[in-house]
């Protein structure tokens, strides 16, 4: 089988360097840097703020997708003939009308203080004033312990690493003072927050509008409904007017809104040539949101996202060009997931809700951040054990870069003792889930990741190209042989299960 990949990459290849005696401009030179350079500050740029998932954003840069595919000449994929497949997410939050009392002060909820933690409460209990590193003899059992404050030491970034501790510095300390402190049964923490660390302030505020989100795609999960338990509450100092008296009390009525709102995956398609094929499906897949509008970071508050997931979302509208110019003899599926960032929501929802037999798909190739480091290096997970769901398509993958693209492959995010766990942070996951052959490309992670600067001049365009015409030429090369790559046997990946049920994912 081996050598019929080959064989038709070797003709890509000539047909690429004028070799070919038709002398036919090959469908792989309409993937173009122009082309691509002009959709990702389209997709990317400020207008479309940040594309957050559940909001008009996100549905706004859908739309925009899905009438770039029809300009291509993409055929509709999604439901009743239209380019959209909706889907229901569950979103529940703190509600704002909650009441909070502290040392006799009524403090408004999201402005004065807010929960780290979506969950229901009644609270009536005296305060215990401590500092955050003597807390060892300190009598807080059915007592709301208050601590203020205090930046700690910040550890150095990891490489190809936005610094988290930093960017959760509040949270990360509170948390930790959670969990040391939480067999001694607390009513409730308070940590107030000097009016000097507002830059921590507005990055957990933040947190408190969104609350947390769910998906039910078999449609058989029981109502979710959050649970009683002991708050973490952040309160500005200065909403206290004044120091707490030690006979201080905190009253909290806390309760939660519920709510569902849509997200959409965007689908389209090329038809097979091959009437014997044209049922077989090469799916290739991106995901549209990112983080939208939040807190700002040296003056700017939009979170565009170009790198992620914007770099393989303009990928796939270059590829779709190509394939159009070339159907190739399966049929090309072109999937932008929704709300990726939530928890692979898009693409859970679609392997249980597909457009076609999951059993007729040979393949899906998923991008996510394939624009930014080093010029020459790139890399491909799911391409060994025990992430590999099939060995015949990480060889085409492969000989593809081989032939085409000529990448230095990283293959150490591969390993699942990485501790970014990169394989199960994007949309091919729940697909390999699935027992469907999946790889996923990726360019992995810089400083700029899930922050403001993630913006489209900072891409690299001659490297995305490069990454475009990857993912292309693994995805004919698949479209047009004579079998499907076949599943590993025995495929089988274990990891973590969230409080919900739900796999471990999103970012």
């Amino acid at each position: 089988m081996r050598l019929t990949y080959r064989a038709f990459l070797f003709i890509l290849v000539m047909a690429a360097t004028g070799i070919s005696g038709a002398q036919v401009r090959n469908p792989i030179d309409r993937i173009t840097q122009e082309d691509l350079k002009a959709d990702l500050f389209a997709l990317a740029g400020d207008p479309m703020r940040g594309r957050e998932a559940g909001t008009i954003d996100e549905l706004n840069a859908s739309m925009w997708i899905a009438e770039r595919c029809r300009a291509i000449g993409l055929l509709p994929g999604g439901d009743n003939g239209t380019y959209f497949q909706f889907f229901p997410v569950e979103r529940f939050r703190v509600s704002a009308t909650s009441q909070i009392t502290l040392g006799g002060k009524q403090l408004r909820m999201g402005t004065d203080v807010v929960t780290d933690n979506v969950v229901l409460a009644d609270i009536d209990s005296p305060i215990v004033i401590a500092k955050a590193d003597v807390l060892a003899n300190v009598d807080m059992t059915g007592k709301t312990l208050v601590v203020h404050y205090e930046r700690p030491a910040t550890p150095a970034p990891l490489p190809n690493q936005s610094s988290p501790n930093l960017a959760a510095g509040l949270r990360t300390w509170l948390r930790g003072i959670q969990r040391s402190v939480q067999e001694r049964n607390p009513a409730a923490i308070v940590a107030v927050v000097p009016d000097s660390e507002r830059d921590q302030w507005d990055r957990t505020v933040y947190t408190f509008t969104r609350g947390m989100y769910a998906l039910d795609p078999d449609g058989t999960a029981p109502p979710r409904v959050p649970t009683r338990g002991m708050p973490l509450l952040y309160v500005r100092e200065s909403a206290l007017s004044g120091p707490l008296a030690t006979d201080a009390r905190l009253a909290a009525s806390i309760f939660t809104d519920s709510f569902q709102f849509p997200s959409v995956n965007i689908i389209a398609k090329v038809p097979g040539r091959d009437p014997r094929l044209a049922n077989e499906y090469v799916i290739y897949s991106s995901h549209q949101d990112h983080d939208g509008v939040r807190y700002p970071v040296n003056g700017d508050n939009i979170w565009n996202g170009a790198d992620d997931n914007a770099t393989t979302s303009v990928a796939l509208l270059a590829i779709g060009r190509a394939v159009v110019a070339a159907p190739a003899r399966r049929t090309s599926l072109f999937i932008w997931h929704g709300a990726e960032e939530r928890g692979l929501m898009g693409s859970r929802w679609y392997v249980k809700h597909p457009t076609v037999p999951l059993k007729s798909i040979a393949a899906v190739l998923n991008g996510d951040m394939i624009g930014r480091n080093d010029p020459e290096t790139a890399s491909l997970l799911g391409a060994t054990a025990p992430h590999r769901n099939s060995q015949e398509l990480v060889d085409i993958a492969m000989q593809a870069n081989t032939d085409v693209t000529k990448f230095k492959i990283d293959t150490s995010w591969d390993d699942p003792q990485h501790r970014e766990g990169w394989y199960y942070r994007s949309d091919h996951l729940s697909y390999a889930r699935a027992g469907v052959a999946a790889i996923f490309f990726t360019t992995l992670l810089h400083p700029d990741y899930h922050t403001p600067a993630d913006n489209p001049d900072r891409i690299d365009v001659a490297k995305l190209t490069r990454m475009t015409k990857w993912m292309y030429a693994t995805g004919q090369a698949v479209a047009n042989v004579e079998k499907m790559p076949a599943v590993d046997p025995n495929f089988k990946l274990e990891r973590c299960r969230d409080s919900t049920g739900d796999y471990c994912g999103g970012r």
